[in-house]
């Protein structure tokens, strides 16, 4: 298993979000969380990904246990994630947001980016083409890589927001709603990515997911969450 979780609860001052949730994902997989909103898929979703502190339980990745670990540790261990409402730089081009998420594996430091070395010049001209590379994979038209993210189209904006996740080398990938707002051709291409990156990179996906189409198309588990209780799995 790449990550299982062992009982663990949110309590938000006298809300329960999630409570006793026990899940695990094997390697090289997807799995699927389902329920109705308020369900406590995206809180859970926020404890695995280190933005809030499990109040009770263990969350272990590859053998280490990771509970209440800062988002950038976790990140740096090779867990990344999308948002249910898009994140990206608006006014930054497409290219400048996978960079900018590739700048925690960087070696160069805010004085060497401000200084620009020969090392740091060539370290982001490389940064620049895998960003180029990263982009080219989800399946951003080339014609599109230097244009501001606002004026992306929303299907468009959220392939940038999957390759921005991409772009840390991520193990294990959790993504929120990524078919929202999306039509059916552009769900159905998403579908055969999901697959693609399993099936090519070798990853784990963590799927939250509302299009029941979808989560059939790509599953080989499914958790259903309820008033933040895991009532089912399959």
């Amino acid at each position: 298993m790449i990550l299982k979780a062992s009982g663990i609860s949110k309590i938000f001052g006298g809300l329960v979000a999630v409570e006793q949730v026990d899940f695990e994902i094997p390697e090289k997989s997807i799995v699927s969380i389902i329920g109705p909103n308020g369900a406590g898929k995206t809180t859970l979703f926020n404890m695995l990904t280190g933005l809030y502190k499990p109040s009770s339980g263990a969350i272990n990745y590859q053998g280490k246990d990771i509970t209440g670990m800062r988002p950038d540790k976790i990140m740096g261990l090779g867990i990344s994630r999308t948002f249910q409402n898009i994140r990206l730089f608006s006014t930054m081009s497409a290219v400048e947001n996978v960079l900018v998420a590739e700048h925690n594996q960087m070696k160069a430091g805010i004085f060497r980016s401000i200084l620009r070395p020969p090392g740091t010049i060539r370290e982001e001209r490389e940064g620049r083409e895998k960003a180029r590379e990263t982009l080219r994979y989800v399946g951003l038209k080339e014609d599109s890589w230097e244009e501001m993210s606002i004026n992306l189209s929303y299907g468009d904006q959220r392939r940038l927001e999957i390759a921005r996740a991409l772009a840390g080398d991520p193990q294990l990938l959790l993504l929120d709603e990524p078919t929202a707002g999306m039509n059916p051709n552009e769900s159905a291409r998403l579908t055969e990515f999901m697959q693609q990156l399993r099936d090519e990179r070798g990853l784990s996906i963590l799927l939250i997911e509302h299009d029941m189409k979808v989560v059939m198309g790509v599953s080989e588990r499914v958790s259903v969450l309820d008033h933040g209780e895991k009532i089912a799995e399959g």
